[in-house]
Formats: C-alpha cells, sequence, structure tokens
C-alpha cells in the first residue's frame, strides 16, 4: 500500500503525525522536514507557495497516496494554490480544527492562538466566519510558545508568565474555546489549561487532521487496515537537531532520519 506523506517547515509537524500513527496504525507514513528553511511564518507568501510546491514534489516522488501538510503558515498562505495543482488529496490543518471549534463553542465565542504568520493571515477567523458569522473570533499571537515547545521549557514561572500575558485577551474576550493555531502548541496544553482554566476546549488541529485523513482514504478505498505502518523521516539539513527534537514531539525515539541535499 501506498504511505501517507506528510510535511512540515520543520519539527512542529510531528505532532500530526503521532496523531496519524496513533489513529491509523497500519498506514506507512513520509514525514519531510523542511529544516533548511524553517522558519515559514517569516517568509513572503510566494515564498511559502514556491517552498510547500517543492515539497510536494518531493513527497509524490515517494509515491504518497495522500498528502497532509502539518504547516500552520502553509495552510493559511498556499493551500489553495497548490490544492489547484495538485491531484493527489491535500489535507490542511486549518479547516478540521475551525470544524471542531465552531462544534464544540458553547458561547459562540472562539480564541485562536498561532504565529504572527497565521493571526496576521485571518485565516482562522474568516473560516470560522464562513461556518458561523455569530461566533466571535479573539486571535492573538504568541511567538515565544514555538521556542518554549522546541527548548522543552513546558512548564515553570517563567513560562507561566509568558503565557499569562499572551493569554489575557483570551480571557477577558471570555472564550470558552481556543484553537491550538500551531503545531508546536500541543506540548503546552497544560499551561495553557492552567492560565485559562479547566473547562475551557482546547482544539488540538493534529487530532483533527487524523480523523479527516482516516475519512478520505476510507472514501476512496485506501485506508490499510491491517499490520503495522512503516514510517520514515527526511530533513533538507541538520538530521541531528532534528532527532533531538523528534522524542519529544513524537514520544518515541525517531531513528534512520535521512538528509536530502536538494528538495
Amino acid at each position: 500500500m501506498k504511505p501517507i506523506g506528510v510535511f512540515d517547515s520543520g519539527v512542529g509537524g510531528l505532532t500530526v503525525a503521532k496523531e496519524l500513527i496513533r489513529q491509523l496504525p497500519g498506514e506507512d507514513i513520509v514525514y519531510f522536514g523542511d529544516t533548511a528553511r524553517v522558519p515559514y511564518g517569516i517568509k513572503s507568501k510566494e515564498t511559502v507557495i514556491r517552498f510547500s510546491i517543492e515539497n510536494i514534489l518531493f513527497l509524490l516522488k515517494q509515491d504518497v497516496k495522500l498528502i497532509c501538510v502539518a504547516c500552520n503558515t502553509v495552510s493559511s498562505f498556499a493551500l489553495p494554490v497548490i490544492k489547484h495543482h495538485f491531484k493527489v488529496p491535500i489535507v490542511g490543518v486549518i479547516t478540521p480544527g475551525v470544524r471542531e471549534a465552531v462544534y464544540a463553542t458553547r458561547n459562540n465565542r472562539i480564541g485562536v492562538i498561532g504565529t504572527k504568520g497565521t493571526i496576521k493571515s485571518r485565516s482562522y477567523e474568516l473560516e470560522i466566519k464562513q461556518i458561523n458569522p455569530k461566533a466571535k473570533v479573539t486571535a492573538v499571537a504568541c511567538p515565544l510558545f514555538v521556542p518554549f515547545a522546541e527548548e522543552g521549557w513546558l512548564s515553570g514561572r517563567v513560562v507561566l508568565e509568558v503565557a499569562r500575558a499572551y493569554l489575557k485577551p483570551l480571557k477577558h474576550a471570555g472564550v470558552d474555546t481556543v484553537i491550538l493555531g500551531c503545531t508546536h502548541y500541543p506540548l503546552l496544553k497544560p499551561i495553557i489549561r492552567k492560565v485559562m482554566g479547566e473547562n475551557i476546549v482546547l482544539i488540538d488541529s493534529a487530532q483533527q487532521v487524523a480523523i479527516e485523513v482516516k475519512k478520505i482514504l476510507t472514501q476512496e478505498g485506501l485506508l490499510n487496515r491491517n499490520g503495522k505502518g512503516k514510517h520514515k523521516f527526511y530533513v533538507s539539513d541538520n538530521p541531528e537537531w532534528f532527532s533531538g527534537l523528534a522524542k519529544r514531539f513524537l514520544g518515541e525515539q525517531v531513528r534512520g532520519i535521512k538528509k536530502v541535499d536538494s528538495v
């Protein structure tokens, strides 16, 4: 059976890969982290689209049956363009998370946290409004959450103080549902919940993406229900750095990471 392709600008997309492995244990997965060109959040829209097309072409060489864009920046800027370019099914991280948030909210007040690029694009906001025009959306950039996740700073006074400062507008707006609009943020769930309160609903797009992928593969008759899937990992630079972080994001040691010289 053909594998599922997953790509991200770096390691954050491993939270999506982890969910795919958990929910679809029989599937082979090929993951590509564009570590030579990370981060995407500060790049222009045109550059993000170009990088995305190159990443997809690499995954298509691995004969994938579906591509999962495990990057919020790409999902914000490039998804309509790349969907138009390729015949293979492509799933982004925004739509599945938005659907779940609109379904989950009880007071129609939804918070979105993400990188500066994602928040500036207003992609979550626009999509929420499309499904539920009455929803009130409060979107906040939390740029320090990415380095916290990558450095393993997942608790402690400094992280708590920064989280309180970032999440203050969401608390003030009385949101009851928060979309984690960056694939690094699921690692910070405990601290976000501590600041926002136990009753807050946190929408982890990774879980929703895996559900969406399973649905598409089932509809297309491409779901592999048997055996245990094999997982391959490729990066465009610095496999050692990727390997060190992969254990934190994936929950298990990753071996045999291959460096690709050109995408």
